[in-house]
């Protein structure tokens, strides 16, 4: 297994901006993933890590070994690609053993590497098949296979679970995260898909424009986001904008309405932020935080108009109208009756909930 370090590394293509200054350092046997929208540079970013792509500035390590410019079958990378890349005119085993025939492996060799990445991959038996008789999630699997029969020191899946149903895609993504515990492999994972990314990942770089917004583990992006793109990316939230009433101690006051204040800690604080009477601030909330309250007065206690309501078995989710503001808030179903749409709900926002996002 390796490293990989991406030294302030850019791609342009003609005028356009791919990726523009990403400087990032993975650990060995590290699950990483590149998360963000359509066309934020995060393909791009692992094309150049398995050599597809060059770099126009920067350099790629992996380890100590510099190679920023080698092809890619000389990097010792597998890669599982969205559409998996199969030949269908070949059987389940031919697929899996096509990269290490390109070696030139000795058949015997071979054989054994394909039979026990086909076990490792729960495909046992399914070796004369053809790729048409798979189900999506089965050849998903090859896919998996080939990449990992060549005994790669990095692990790259661009999007894999994209063309799976829900159900299929929470299955595979259990099995995907197995492989590599169990492997103790280096993997870095492209998705759009936050769920993926979040209970998938020992670290996640989230990327918009090309650009790395924030580096740190799925519980630091979620719960410390560095700016108002990472706040409402990352799952829902609330983002509400406020004055800076006063500053007491460690508690920080803010007039998100002409006649409503909260209050926060001045330590749940993005470090772009400047905590100063006066300046305007993003308060970001999260729905699960905010809890429906039995009295209609106390500290960061806030009334409103219910805009919509859903009872979704375990949860009741509303959107309320606060002032000039809308909130969401999300809580478990307790047998309380749902309030309806047009019923004034008190709703309390705990101090420590409140994240002063850039």
């Amino acid at each position: 297994m390796s490293s990989v370090t991406l030294d302030h590394v850019s791609k342009q293509f003609g005028d356009a901006k791919g990726v523009e200054d990403v400087h990032i350092h993975i650990e060995s046997g590290e699950f990483f993933t590149f998360l963000g929208p359509s066309g934020c540079g995060k393909t791009t970013t692992l094309r150049m890590i398995a050599g597809f792509y060059y770099p126009t500035r920067g350099r790629i390590c992996f380890g100590s070994r510099d190679v920023t410019s080698l092809p890619p079958h000389k990097r010792n990378t597998g890669m599982v690609f969205q559409n998996y890349a199969l030949f269908p005119h070949m059987t389940v085993f031919e697929n899996i053993a096509f990269g290490l025939k390109v070696r030139k492996i000795p058949k015997v060799e071979m054989k054994e590497r394909v039979e026990r990445v086909m076990k490792l991959v729960r495909l046992e038996g399914y070796g004369e098949r053809r790729i048409d008789q798979l189900s999506g999630g089965q050849q998903q699997r090859v896919a998996l296979a080939r990449a990992l029969v060549i005994e790669p020191q990095i692990l790259l899946l661009d999007e894999p679970l994209s063309n799976l149903d829900a159900k299929l895609r929470e299955e595979t993504r259990y099995e995907i995260k197995r492989l590599q515990m169990e492997l103790g492999i280096t993997t870095i994972y492209v998705t759009h898909d936050q769920a993926e990314a979040m209970s998938m990942s020992d670290r996640v770089m989230v990327m918009q424009g090309g650009e790395v917004q924030q580096v740190g583990t799925p519980h630091e992006i979620y719960h410390r986001p560095v700016n108002r793109f990472v706040a409402s990316f990352i799952g829902e939230t609330n983002l509400w904008e406020g004055i800076v009433a006063g500053i007491d101690g460690n508690e920080v006051r803010v007039r998100v309405a002409p006649d409503l204040v909260l209050t926060g800690y001045a330590h749940n604080v993005s470090p772009q932020v400047r905590l100063v009477p006066g300046e305007t601030v993003v308060l970001s909330i999260r729905p699960e935080t905010v809890q429906e309250s039995t009295g209609a007065d106390g500290e960061n206690v806030v009334s409103g108009t219910v805009v919509l309501a859903e009872f979704t078995g375990a949860c009741v989710n509303y959107v309320t109208s606060v002032g000039p503001h809308q909130l969401r808030s999300m809580s478990i179903s307790q047998g309380r009756p749902l309030k309806q749409r047009g019923e004034t709900i008190s709703l309390h926002i705990p101090k420590a909930s409140i994240y002063f996002a850039g």
